[in-house]
């Protein structure tokens, strides 16, 4: 499917057919609920929902598709960030079937990196990376920094899912650069993803011990997100924050932070709200005045809201058992300390968390040796060796699995890069393979035959059409894609002057295509064919005196062009004996066809070992006598670039 449209063309609203006055009024109503429903989809969800409801019902009645497409973006956008994932994704698959059905690239694009944000949080990152690699390969034809620093981002958080760390820091690097350099002023939903950047950082230096660094990348991310009233989240960042500073044990202003949490989140999000509680009663209980029984009630608050909205969640339940063992175990209370140690204990073995389990057995030891009952601290102590050394052997065989996602997610992008690669140095191969000496030699001595015998005006016409063909040879070479339509007036340029100019009308050309495919808007591979027609002229009808040729175009698949080249040639085993015996075409191999082939092989890397060429004897089915042959040719349609073909 090729998309129509500029590059960085913004996402006015389209309309069609006469409008009433009425209807421009619901029309220009709804435009300015999308301006008003961008200004606050980041800071102001429900005000946001009260928008797109009367939006809505305003646009049942009008004929809109940029601005219908956008409420469905919106919907997913607000759905997501109220942890909604499955009816975001439902809104987003929505809006990129109908762009995919109708085509409008820089919108598909957004969509699909929105889309696969959602896929992240699902944890489908294969179905993300299908997305993200379907948006590169559209903003590769319709260049945007806006959406390739979003796409770049995405794939940074993808690459942090799959803990690939230096290769995610490398992203996140340089979609911040991508957003530096944009020409246009950042939209809220560009800053949005810049903040992006700044979580991820801080995420990867939290889960590689760099706490400082970690402080620092939250540290921009809230004073980002408070600049540009980017509100939805921002509790979410403080807690983390928070947590980075209570690493270093700056319990003050891990304290704020955790306040902070609370007082932006309210009663929206429960976990947030009880894992808040939960840590400012650690701050509490470890600070220099620290106060246990303060602490305690902050456990309470946070342990009522996980057992009535996460009763399953043992890690958090387990922490909290513990930390009211210690804060029982500071205030004197041994029983109370015991039997919330051996819940914590309980808890953590449950689901076989061996380092957080070897913690809590650390801590065990020591209290019972505080308590002089060296037989229970022994056993305590043994229990923390089995754990951690089980942690250990997990530990190493995490890594082991990391390794190979590593691995595989590196070796992916690398094969891309190498095909991309290879696929152009082919093209440039195939480019200078393409117009054998003899068709040429050929040409230029009628045209010179023309001029000697002073037939002047055809001399320049077949130069110019000859001129023609040489210099669009030229041009094409520095392009991968170049639209259907443009491929066929080159083949036609091509017979054209095999027919007038080398075989004096000897030879007969039809070119056909089918009446469903658009020439000027579907691309294909550059000059893809040109060597499949050589191919019949040189082995099929060169010696013939009514040799005919024939191209014919037709739809295969949704994604691929059938090409069938025939001819009433020889026959390939005819043709072979009369290679032999011809001097002059006795070592002639068709170059172009052989590299053609490759090319193909390596555009359709979904399925590389595809038969992409069938070539088809053709022969009397009463005598076996050869009547011609027959190739096939599957194409890949490809997206056209911008502004060209």
């Amino acid at each position: 499917m090729t998309y129509r449209g500029k590059p960085d063309e913004e996402h006015a609203p389209l309309f069609s057919g006469a409008n009433t006055s009425g209807e421009e009024g619901r029309l220009e109503r709804a435009r300015l609920l999308e301006r008003e429903i961008n200004a606050r989809i980041y800071n102001d969800l429900n005000g946001t929902r009260a928008l797109l409801d009367e939006q809505e019902e305003l646009l049942e009645s009008l004929d809109a598709f940029e601005l219908k497409i956008n409420h469905l973006l919106n919907r997913g956008l607000l759905e997501n960030q109220i942890y909604h994932y499955d009816q975001a994704l439902q809104y987003f698959r929505e809006a990129i079937g109908q762009l995919e059905d109708l085509g409008h690239a820089t919108l598909l694009a957004e969509a699909y990196i929105d889309c696969a944000g959602v896929l992240m949080n699902l944890n489908r990152l294969e179905d993300a990376q299908e997305l993200l690699e379907k948006a590169a390969k559209l903003l590769s034809s319709f260049p945007h920094k806006g959406l390739q620093g979003r796409l770049t981002c995405r794939k940074g958080f993808l690459f942090l899912h799959w803990k690939n760390y230096p290769r995610a820091i490398e992203l996140f690097m340089s979609a911040e650069k991508l957003f530096k350099e944009h020409d246009k002023p950042l939209s809220l939903k560009d800053f949005s993803f810049y903040a992006l950047i700044h979580s991820g950082l801080g995420n990867i230096y939290e889960n590689t011990n760099e706490p400082r660094k970690s402080i620092e990348a939250y540290r921009r991310l809230v004073q980002l997100c408070e600049k540009h009233r980017l509100h939805t989240r921002l509790g979410w960042h403080y807690h983390s924050l928070g947590n980075s500073l209570k690493s270093i044990r700056k319990f003050q202003a891990a304290e704020s932070c955790f306040n902070k949490t609370l007082q932006l989140e309210g009663k929206k999000n429960s976990f947030l709200r009880a894992s808040a509680y939960a840590n400012l009663g650690y701050c509490y209980l470890y600070k220099s005045d620290g106060n246990p029984k303060v602490a305690l009630e902050l456990f309470q608050h946070a342990e009522k809201i996980f057992k009535k909205t996460a009763p399953s969640d043992h890690y958090n339940l387990a922490n909290l058992q513990w930390w009211k063992g210690q804060s029982y175990a500071r205030l004197g209370k041994i029983k109370q300390a015991n039997d919330h140690f051996r819940l914590a204990a309980q808890m953590a073995a449950k689901v076989h968390n061996y380092h957080q389990l070897a913690a809590i057995y650390k801590d065990m030891a020591q209290f019972y040796q505080s308590l002089g009952d060296y037989k229970k601290a022994f056993e305590c102590q043994r229990r923390f060796g089995d754990a951690l050394t089980k942690y250990h052997h997990e530990s190493n065989n995490q890594k082991i699995l990391e390794l190979k996602v590593q691995y595989e997610s590196e070796r992916k992008e690398q094969e891309a890069q190498l095909f991309k690669l290879q696929a152009t140095k082919l093209q440039m191969k195939a480019l200078r393979a393409q117009m054998n000496p003899h068709f040429m030699f050929n040409a230029l001595n009628s045209i010179q035959s023309y001029i000697t015998s002073n037939q002047a005006q055809i001399a320049a016409k077949y130069l110019a059409r000859f001129a023609q063909l040489m210099r669009r040879s030229l041009e094409y070479s520095d392009q991968e894609i170049i639209s259907l339509e443009k491929e066929i007036d080159f083949l036609r340029d091509y017979l054209e002057i095999n027919q007038k100019l080398r075989f004096a009308d000897r030879m007969k050309y039809q070119i056909t295509v089918d009446e469903d495919i658009e020439v000027d808007i579907i691309g294909v591979p550059t000059l893809i064919i040109q060597p499949y027609v050589e191919n019949a002229i040189e082995h099929g009808i060169r010696n013939r005196k009514d040799g005919m040729v024939k191209v014919h175009f037709g739809l295969y698949d949704d994604n691929t062009i059938l090409c069938v080249v025939e001819d009433n040639g020889v026959g390939r085993e005819k043709a072979r004996l009369q290679q032999e015996k011809d001097p002059h075409h006795k070592n002639h191999r068709s170059m172009g066809t052989e590299i053609t082939e490759k090319r193909l092989e390596i555009l359709n890397t979904a399925n590389p070992k595809a038969n992409y060429v069938k070539t088809i004897d053709l022969k009397d089915k009463v005598t076996g006598e050869p009547l011609g042959t027959r190739v096939e040719i599957k194409i890949p349609i490809m997206e056209l670039k911008a502004f060209g073909d």
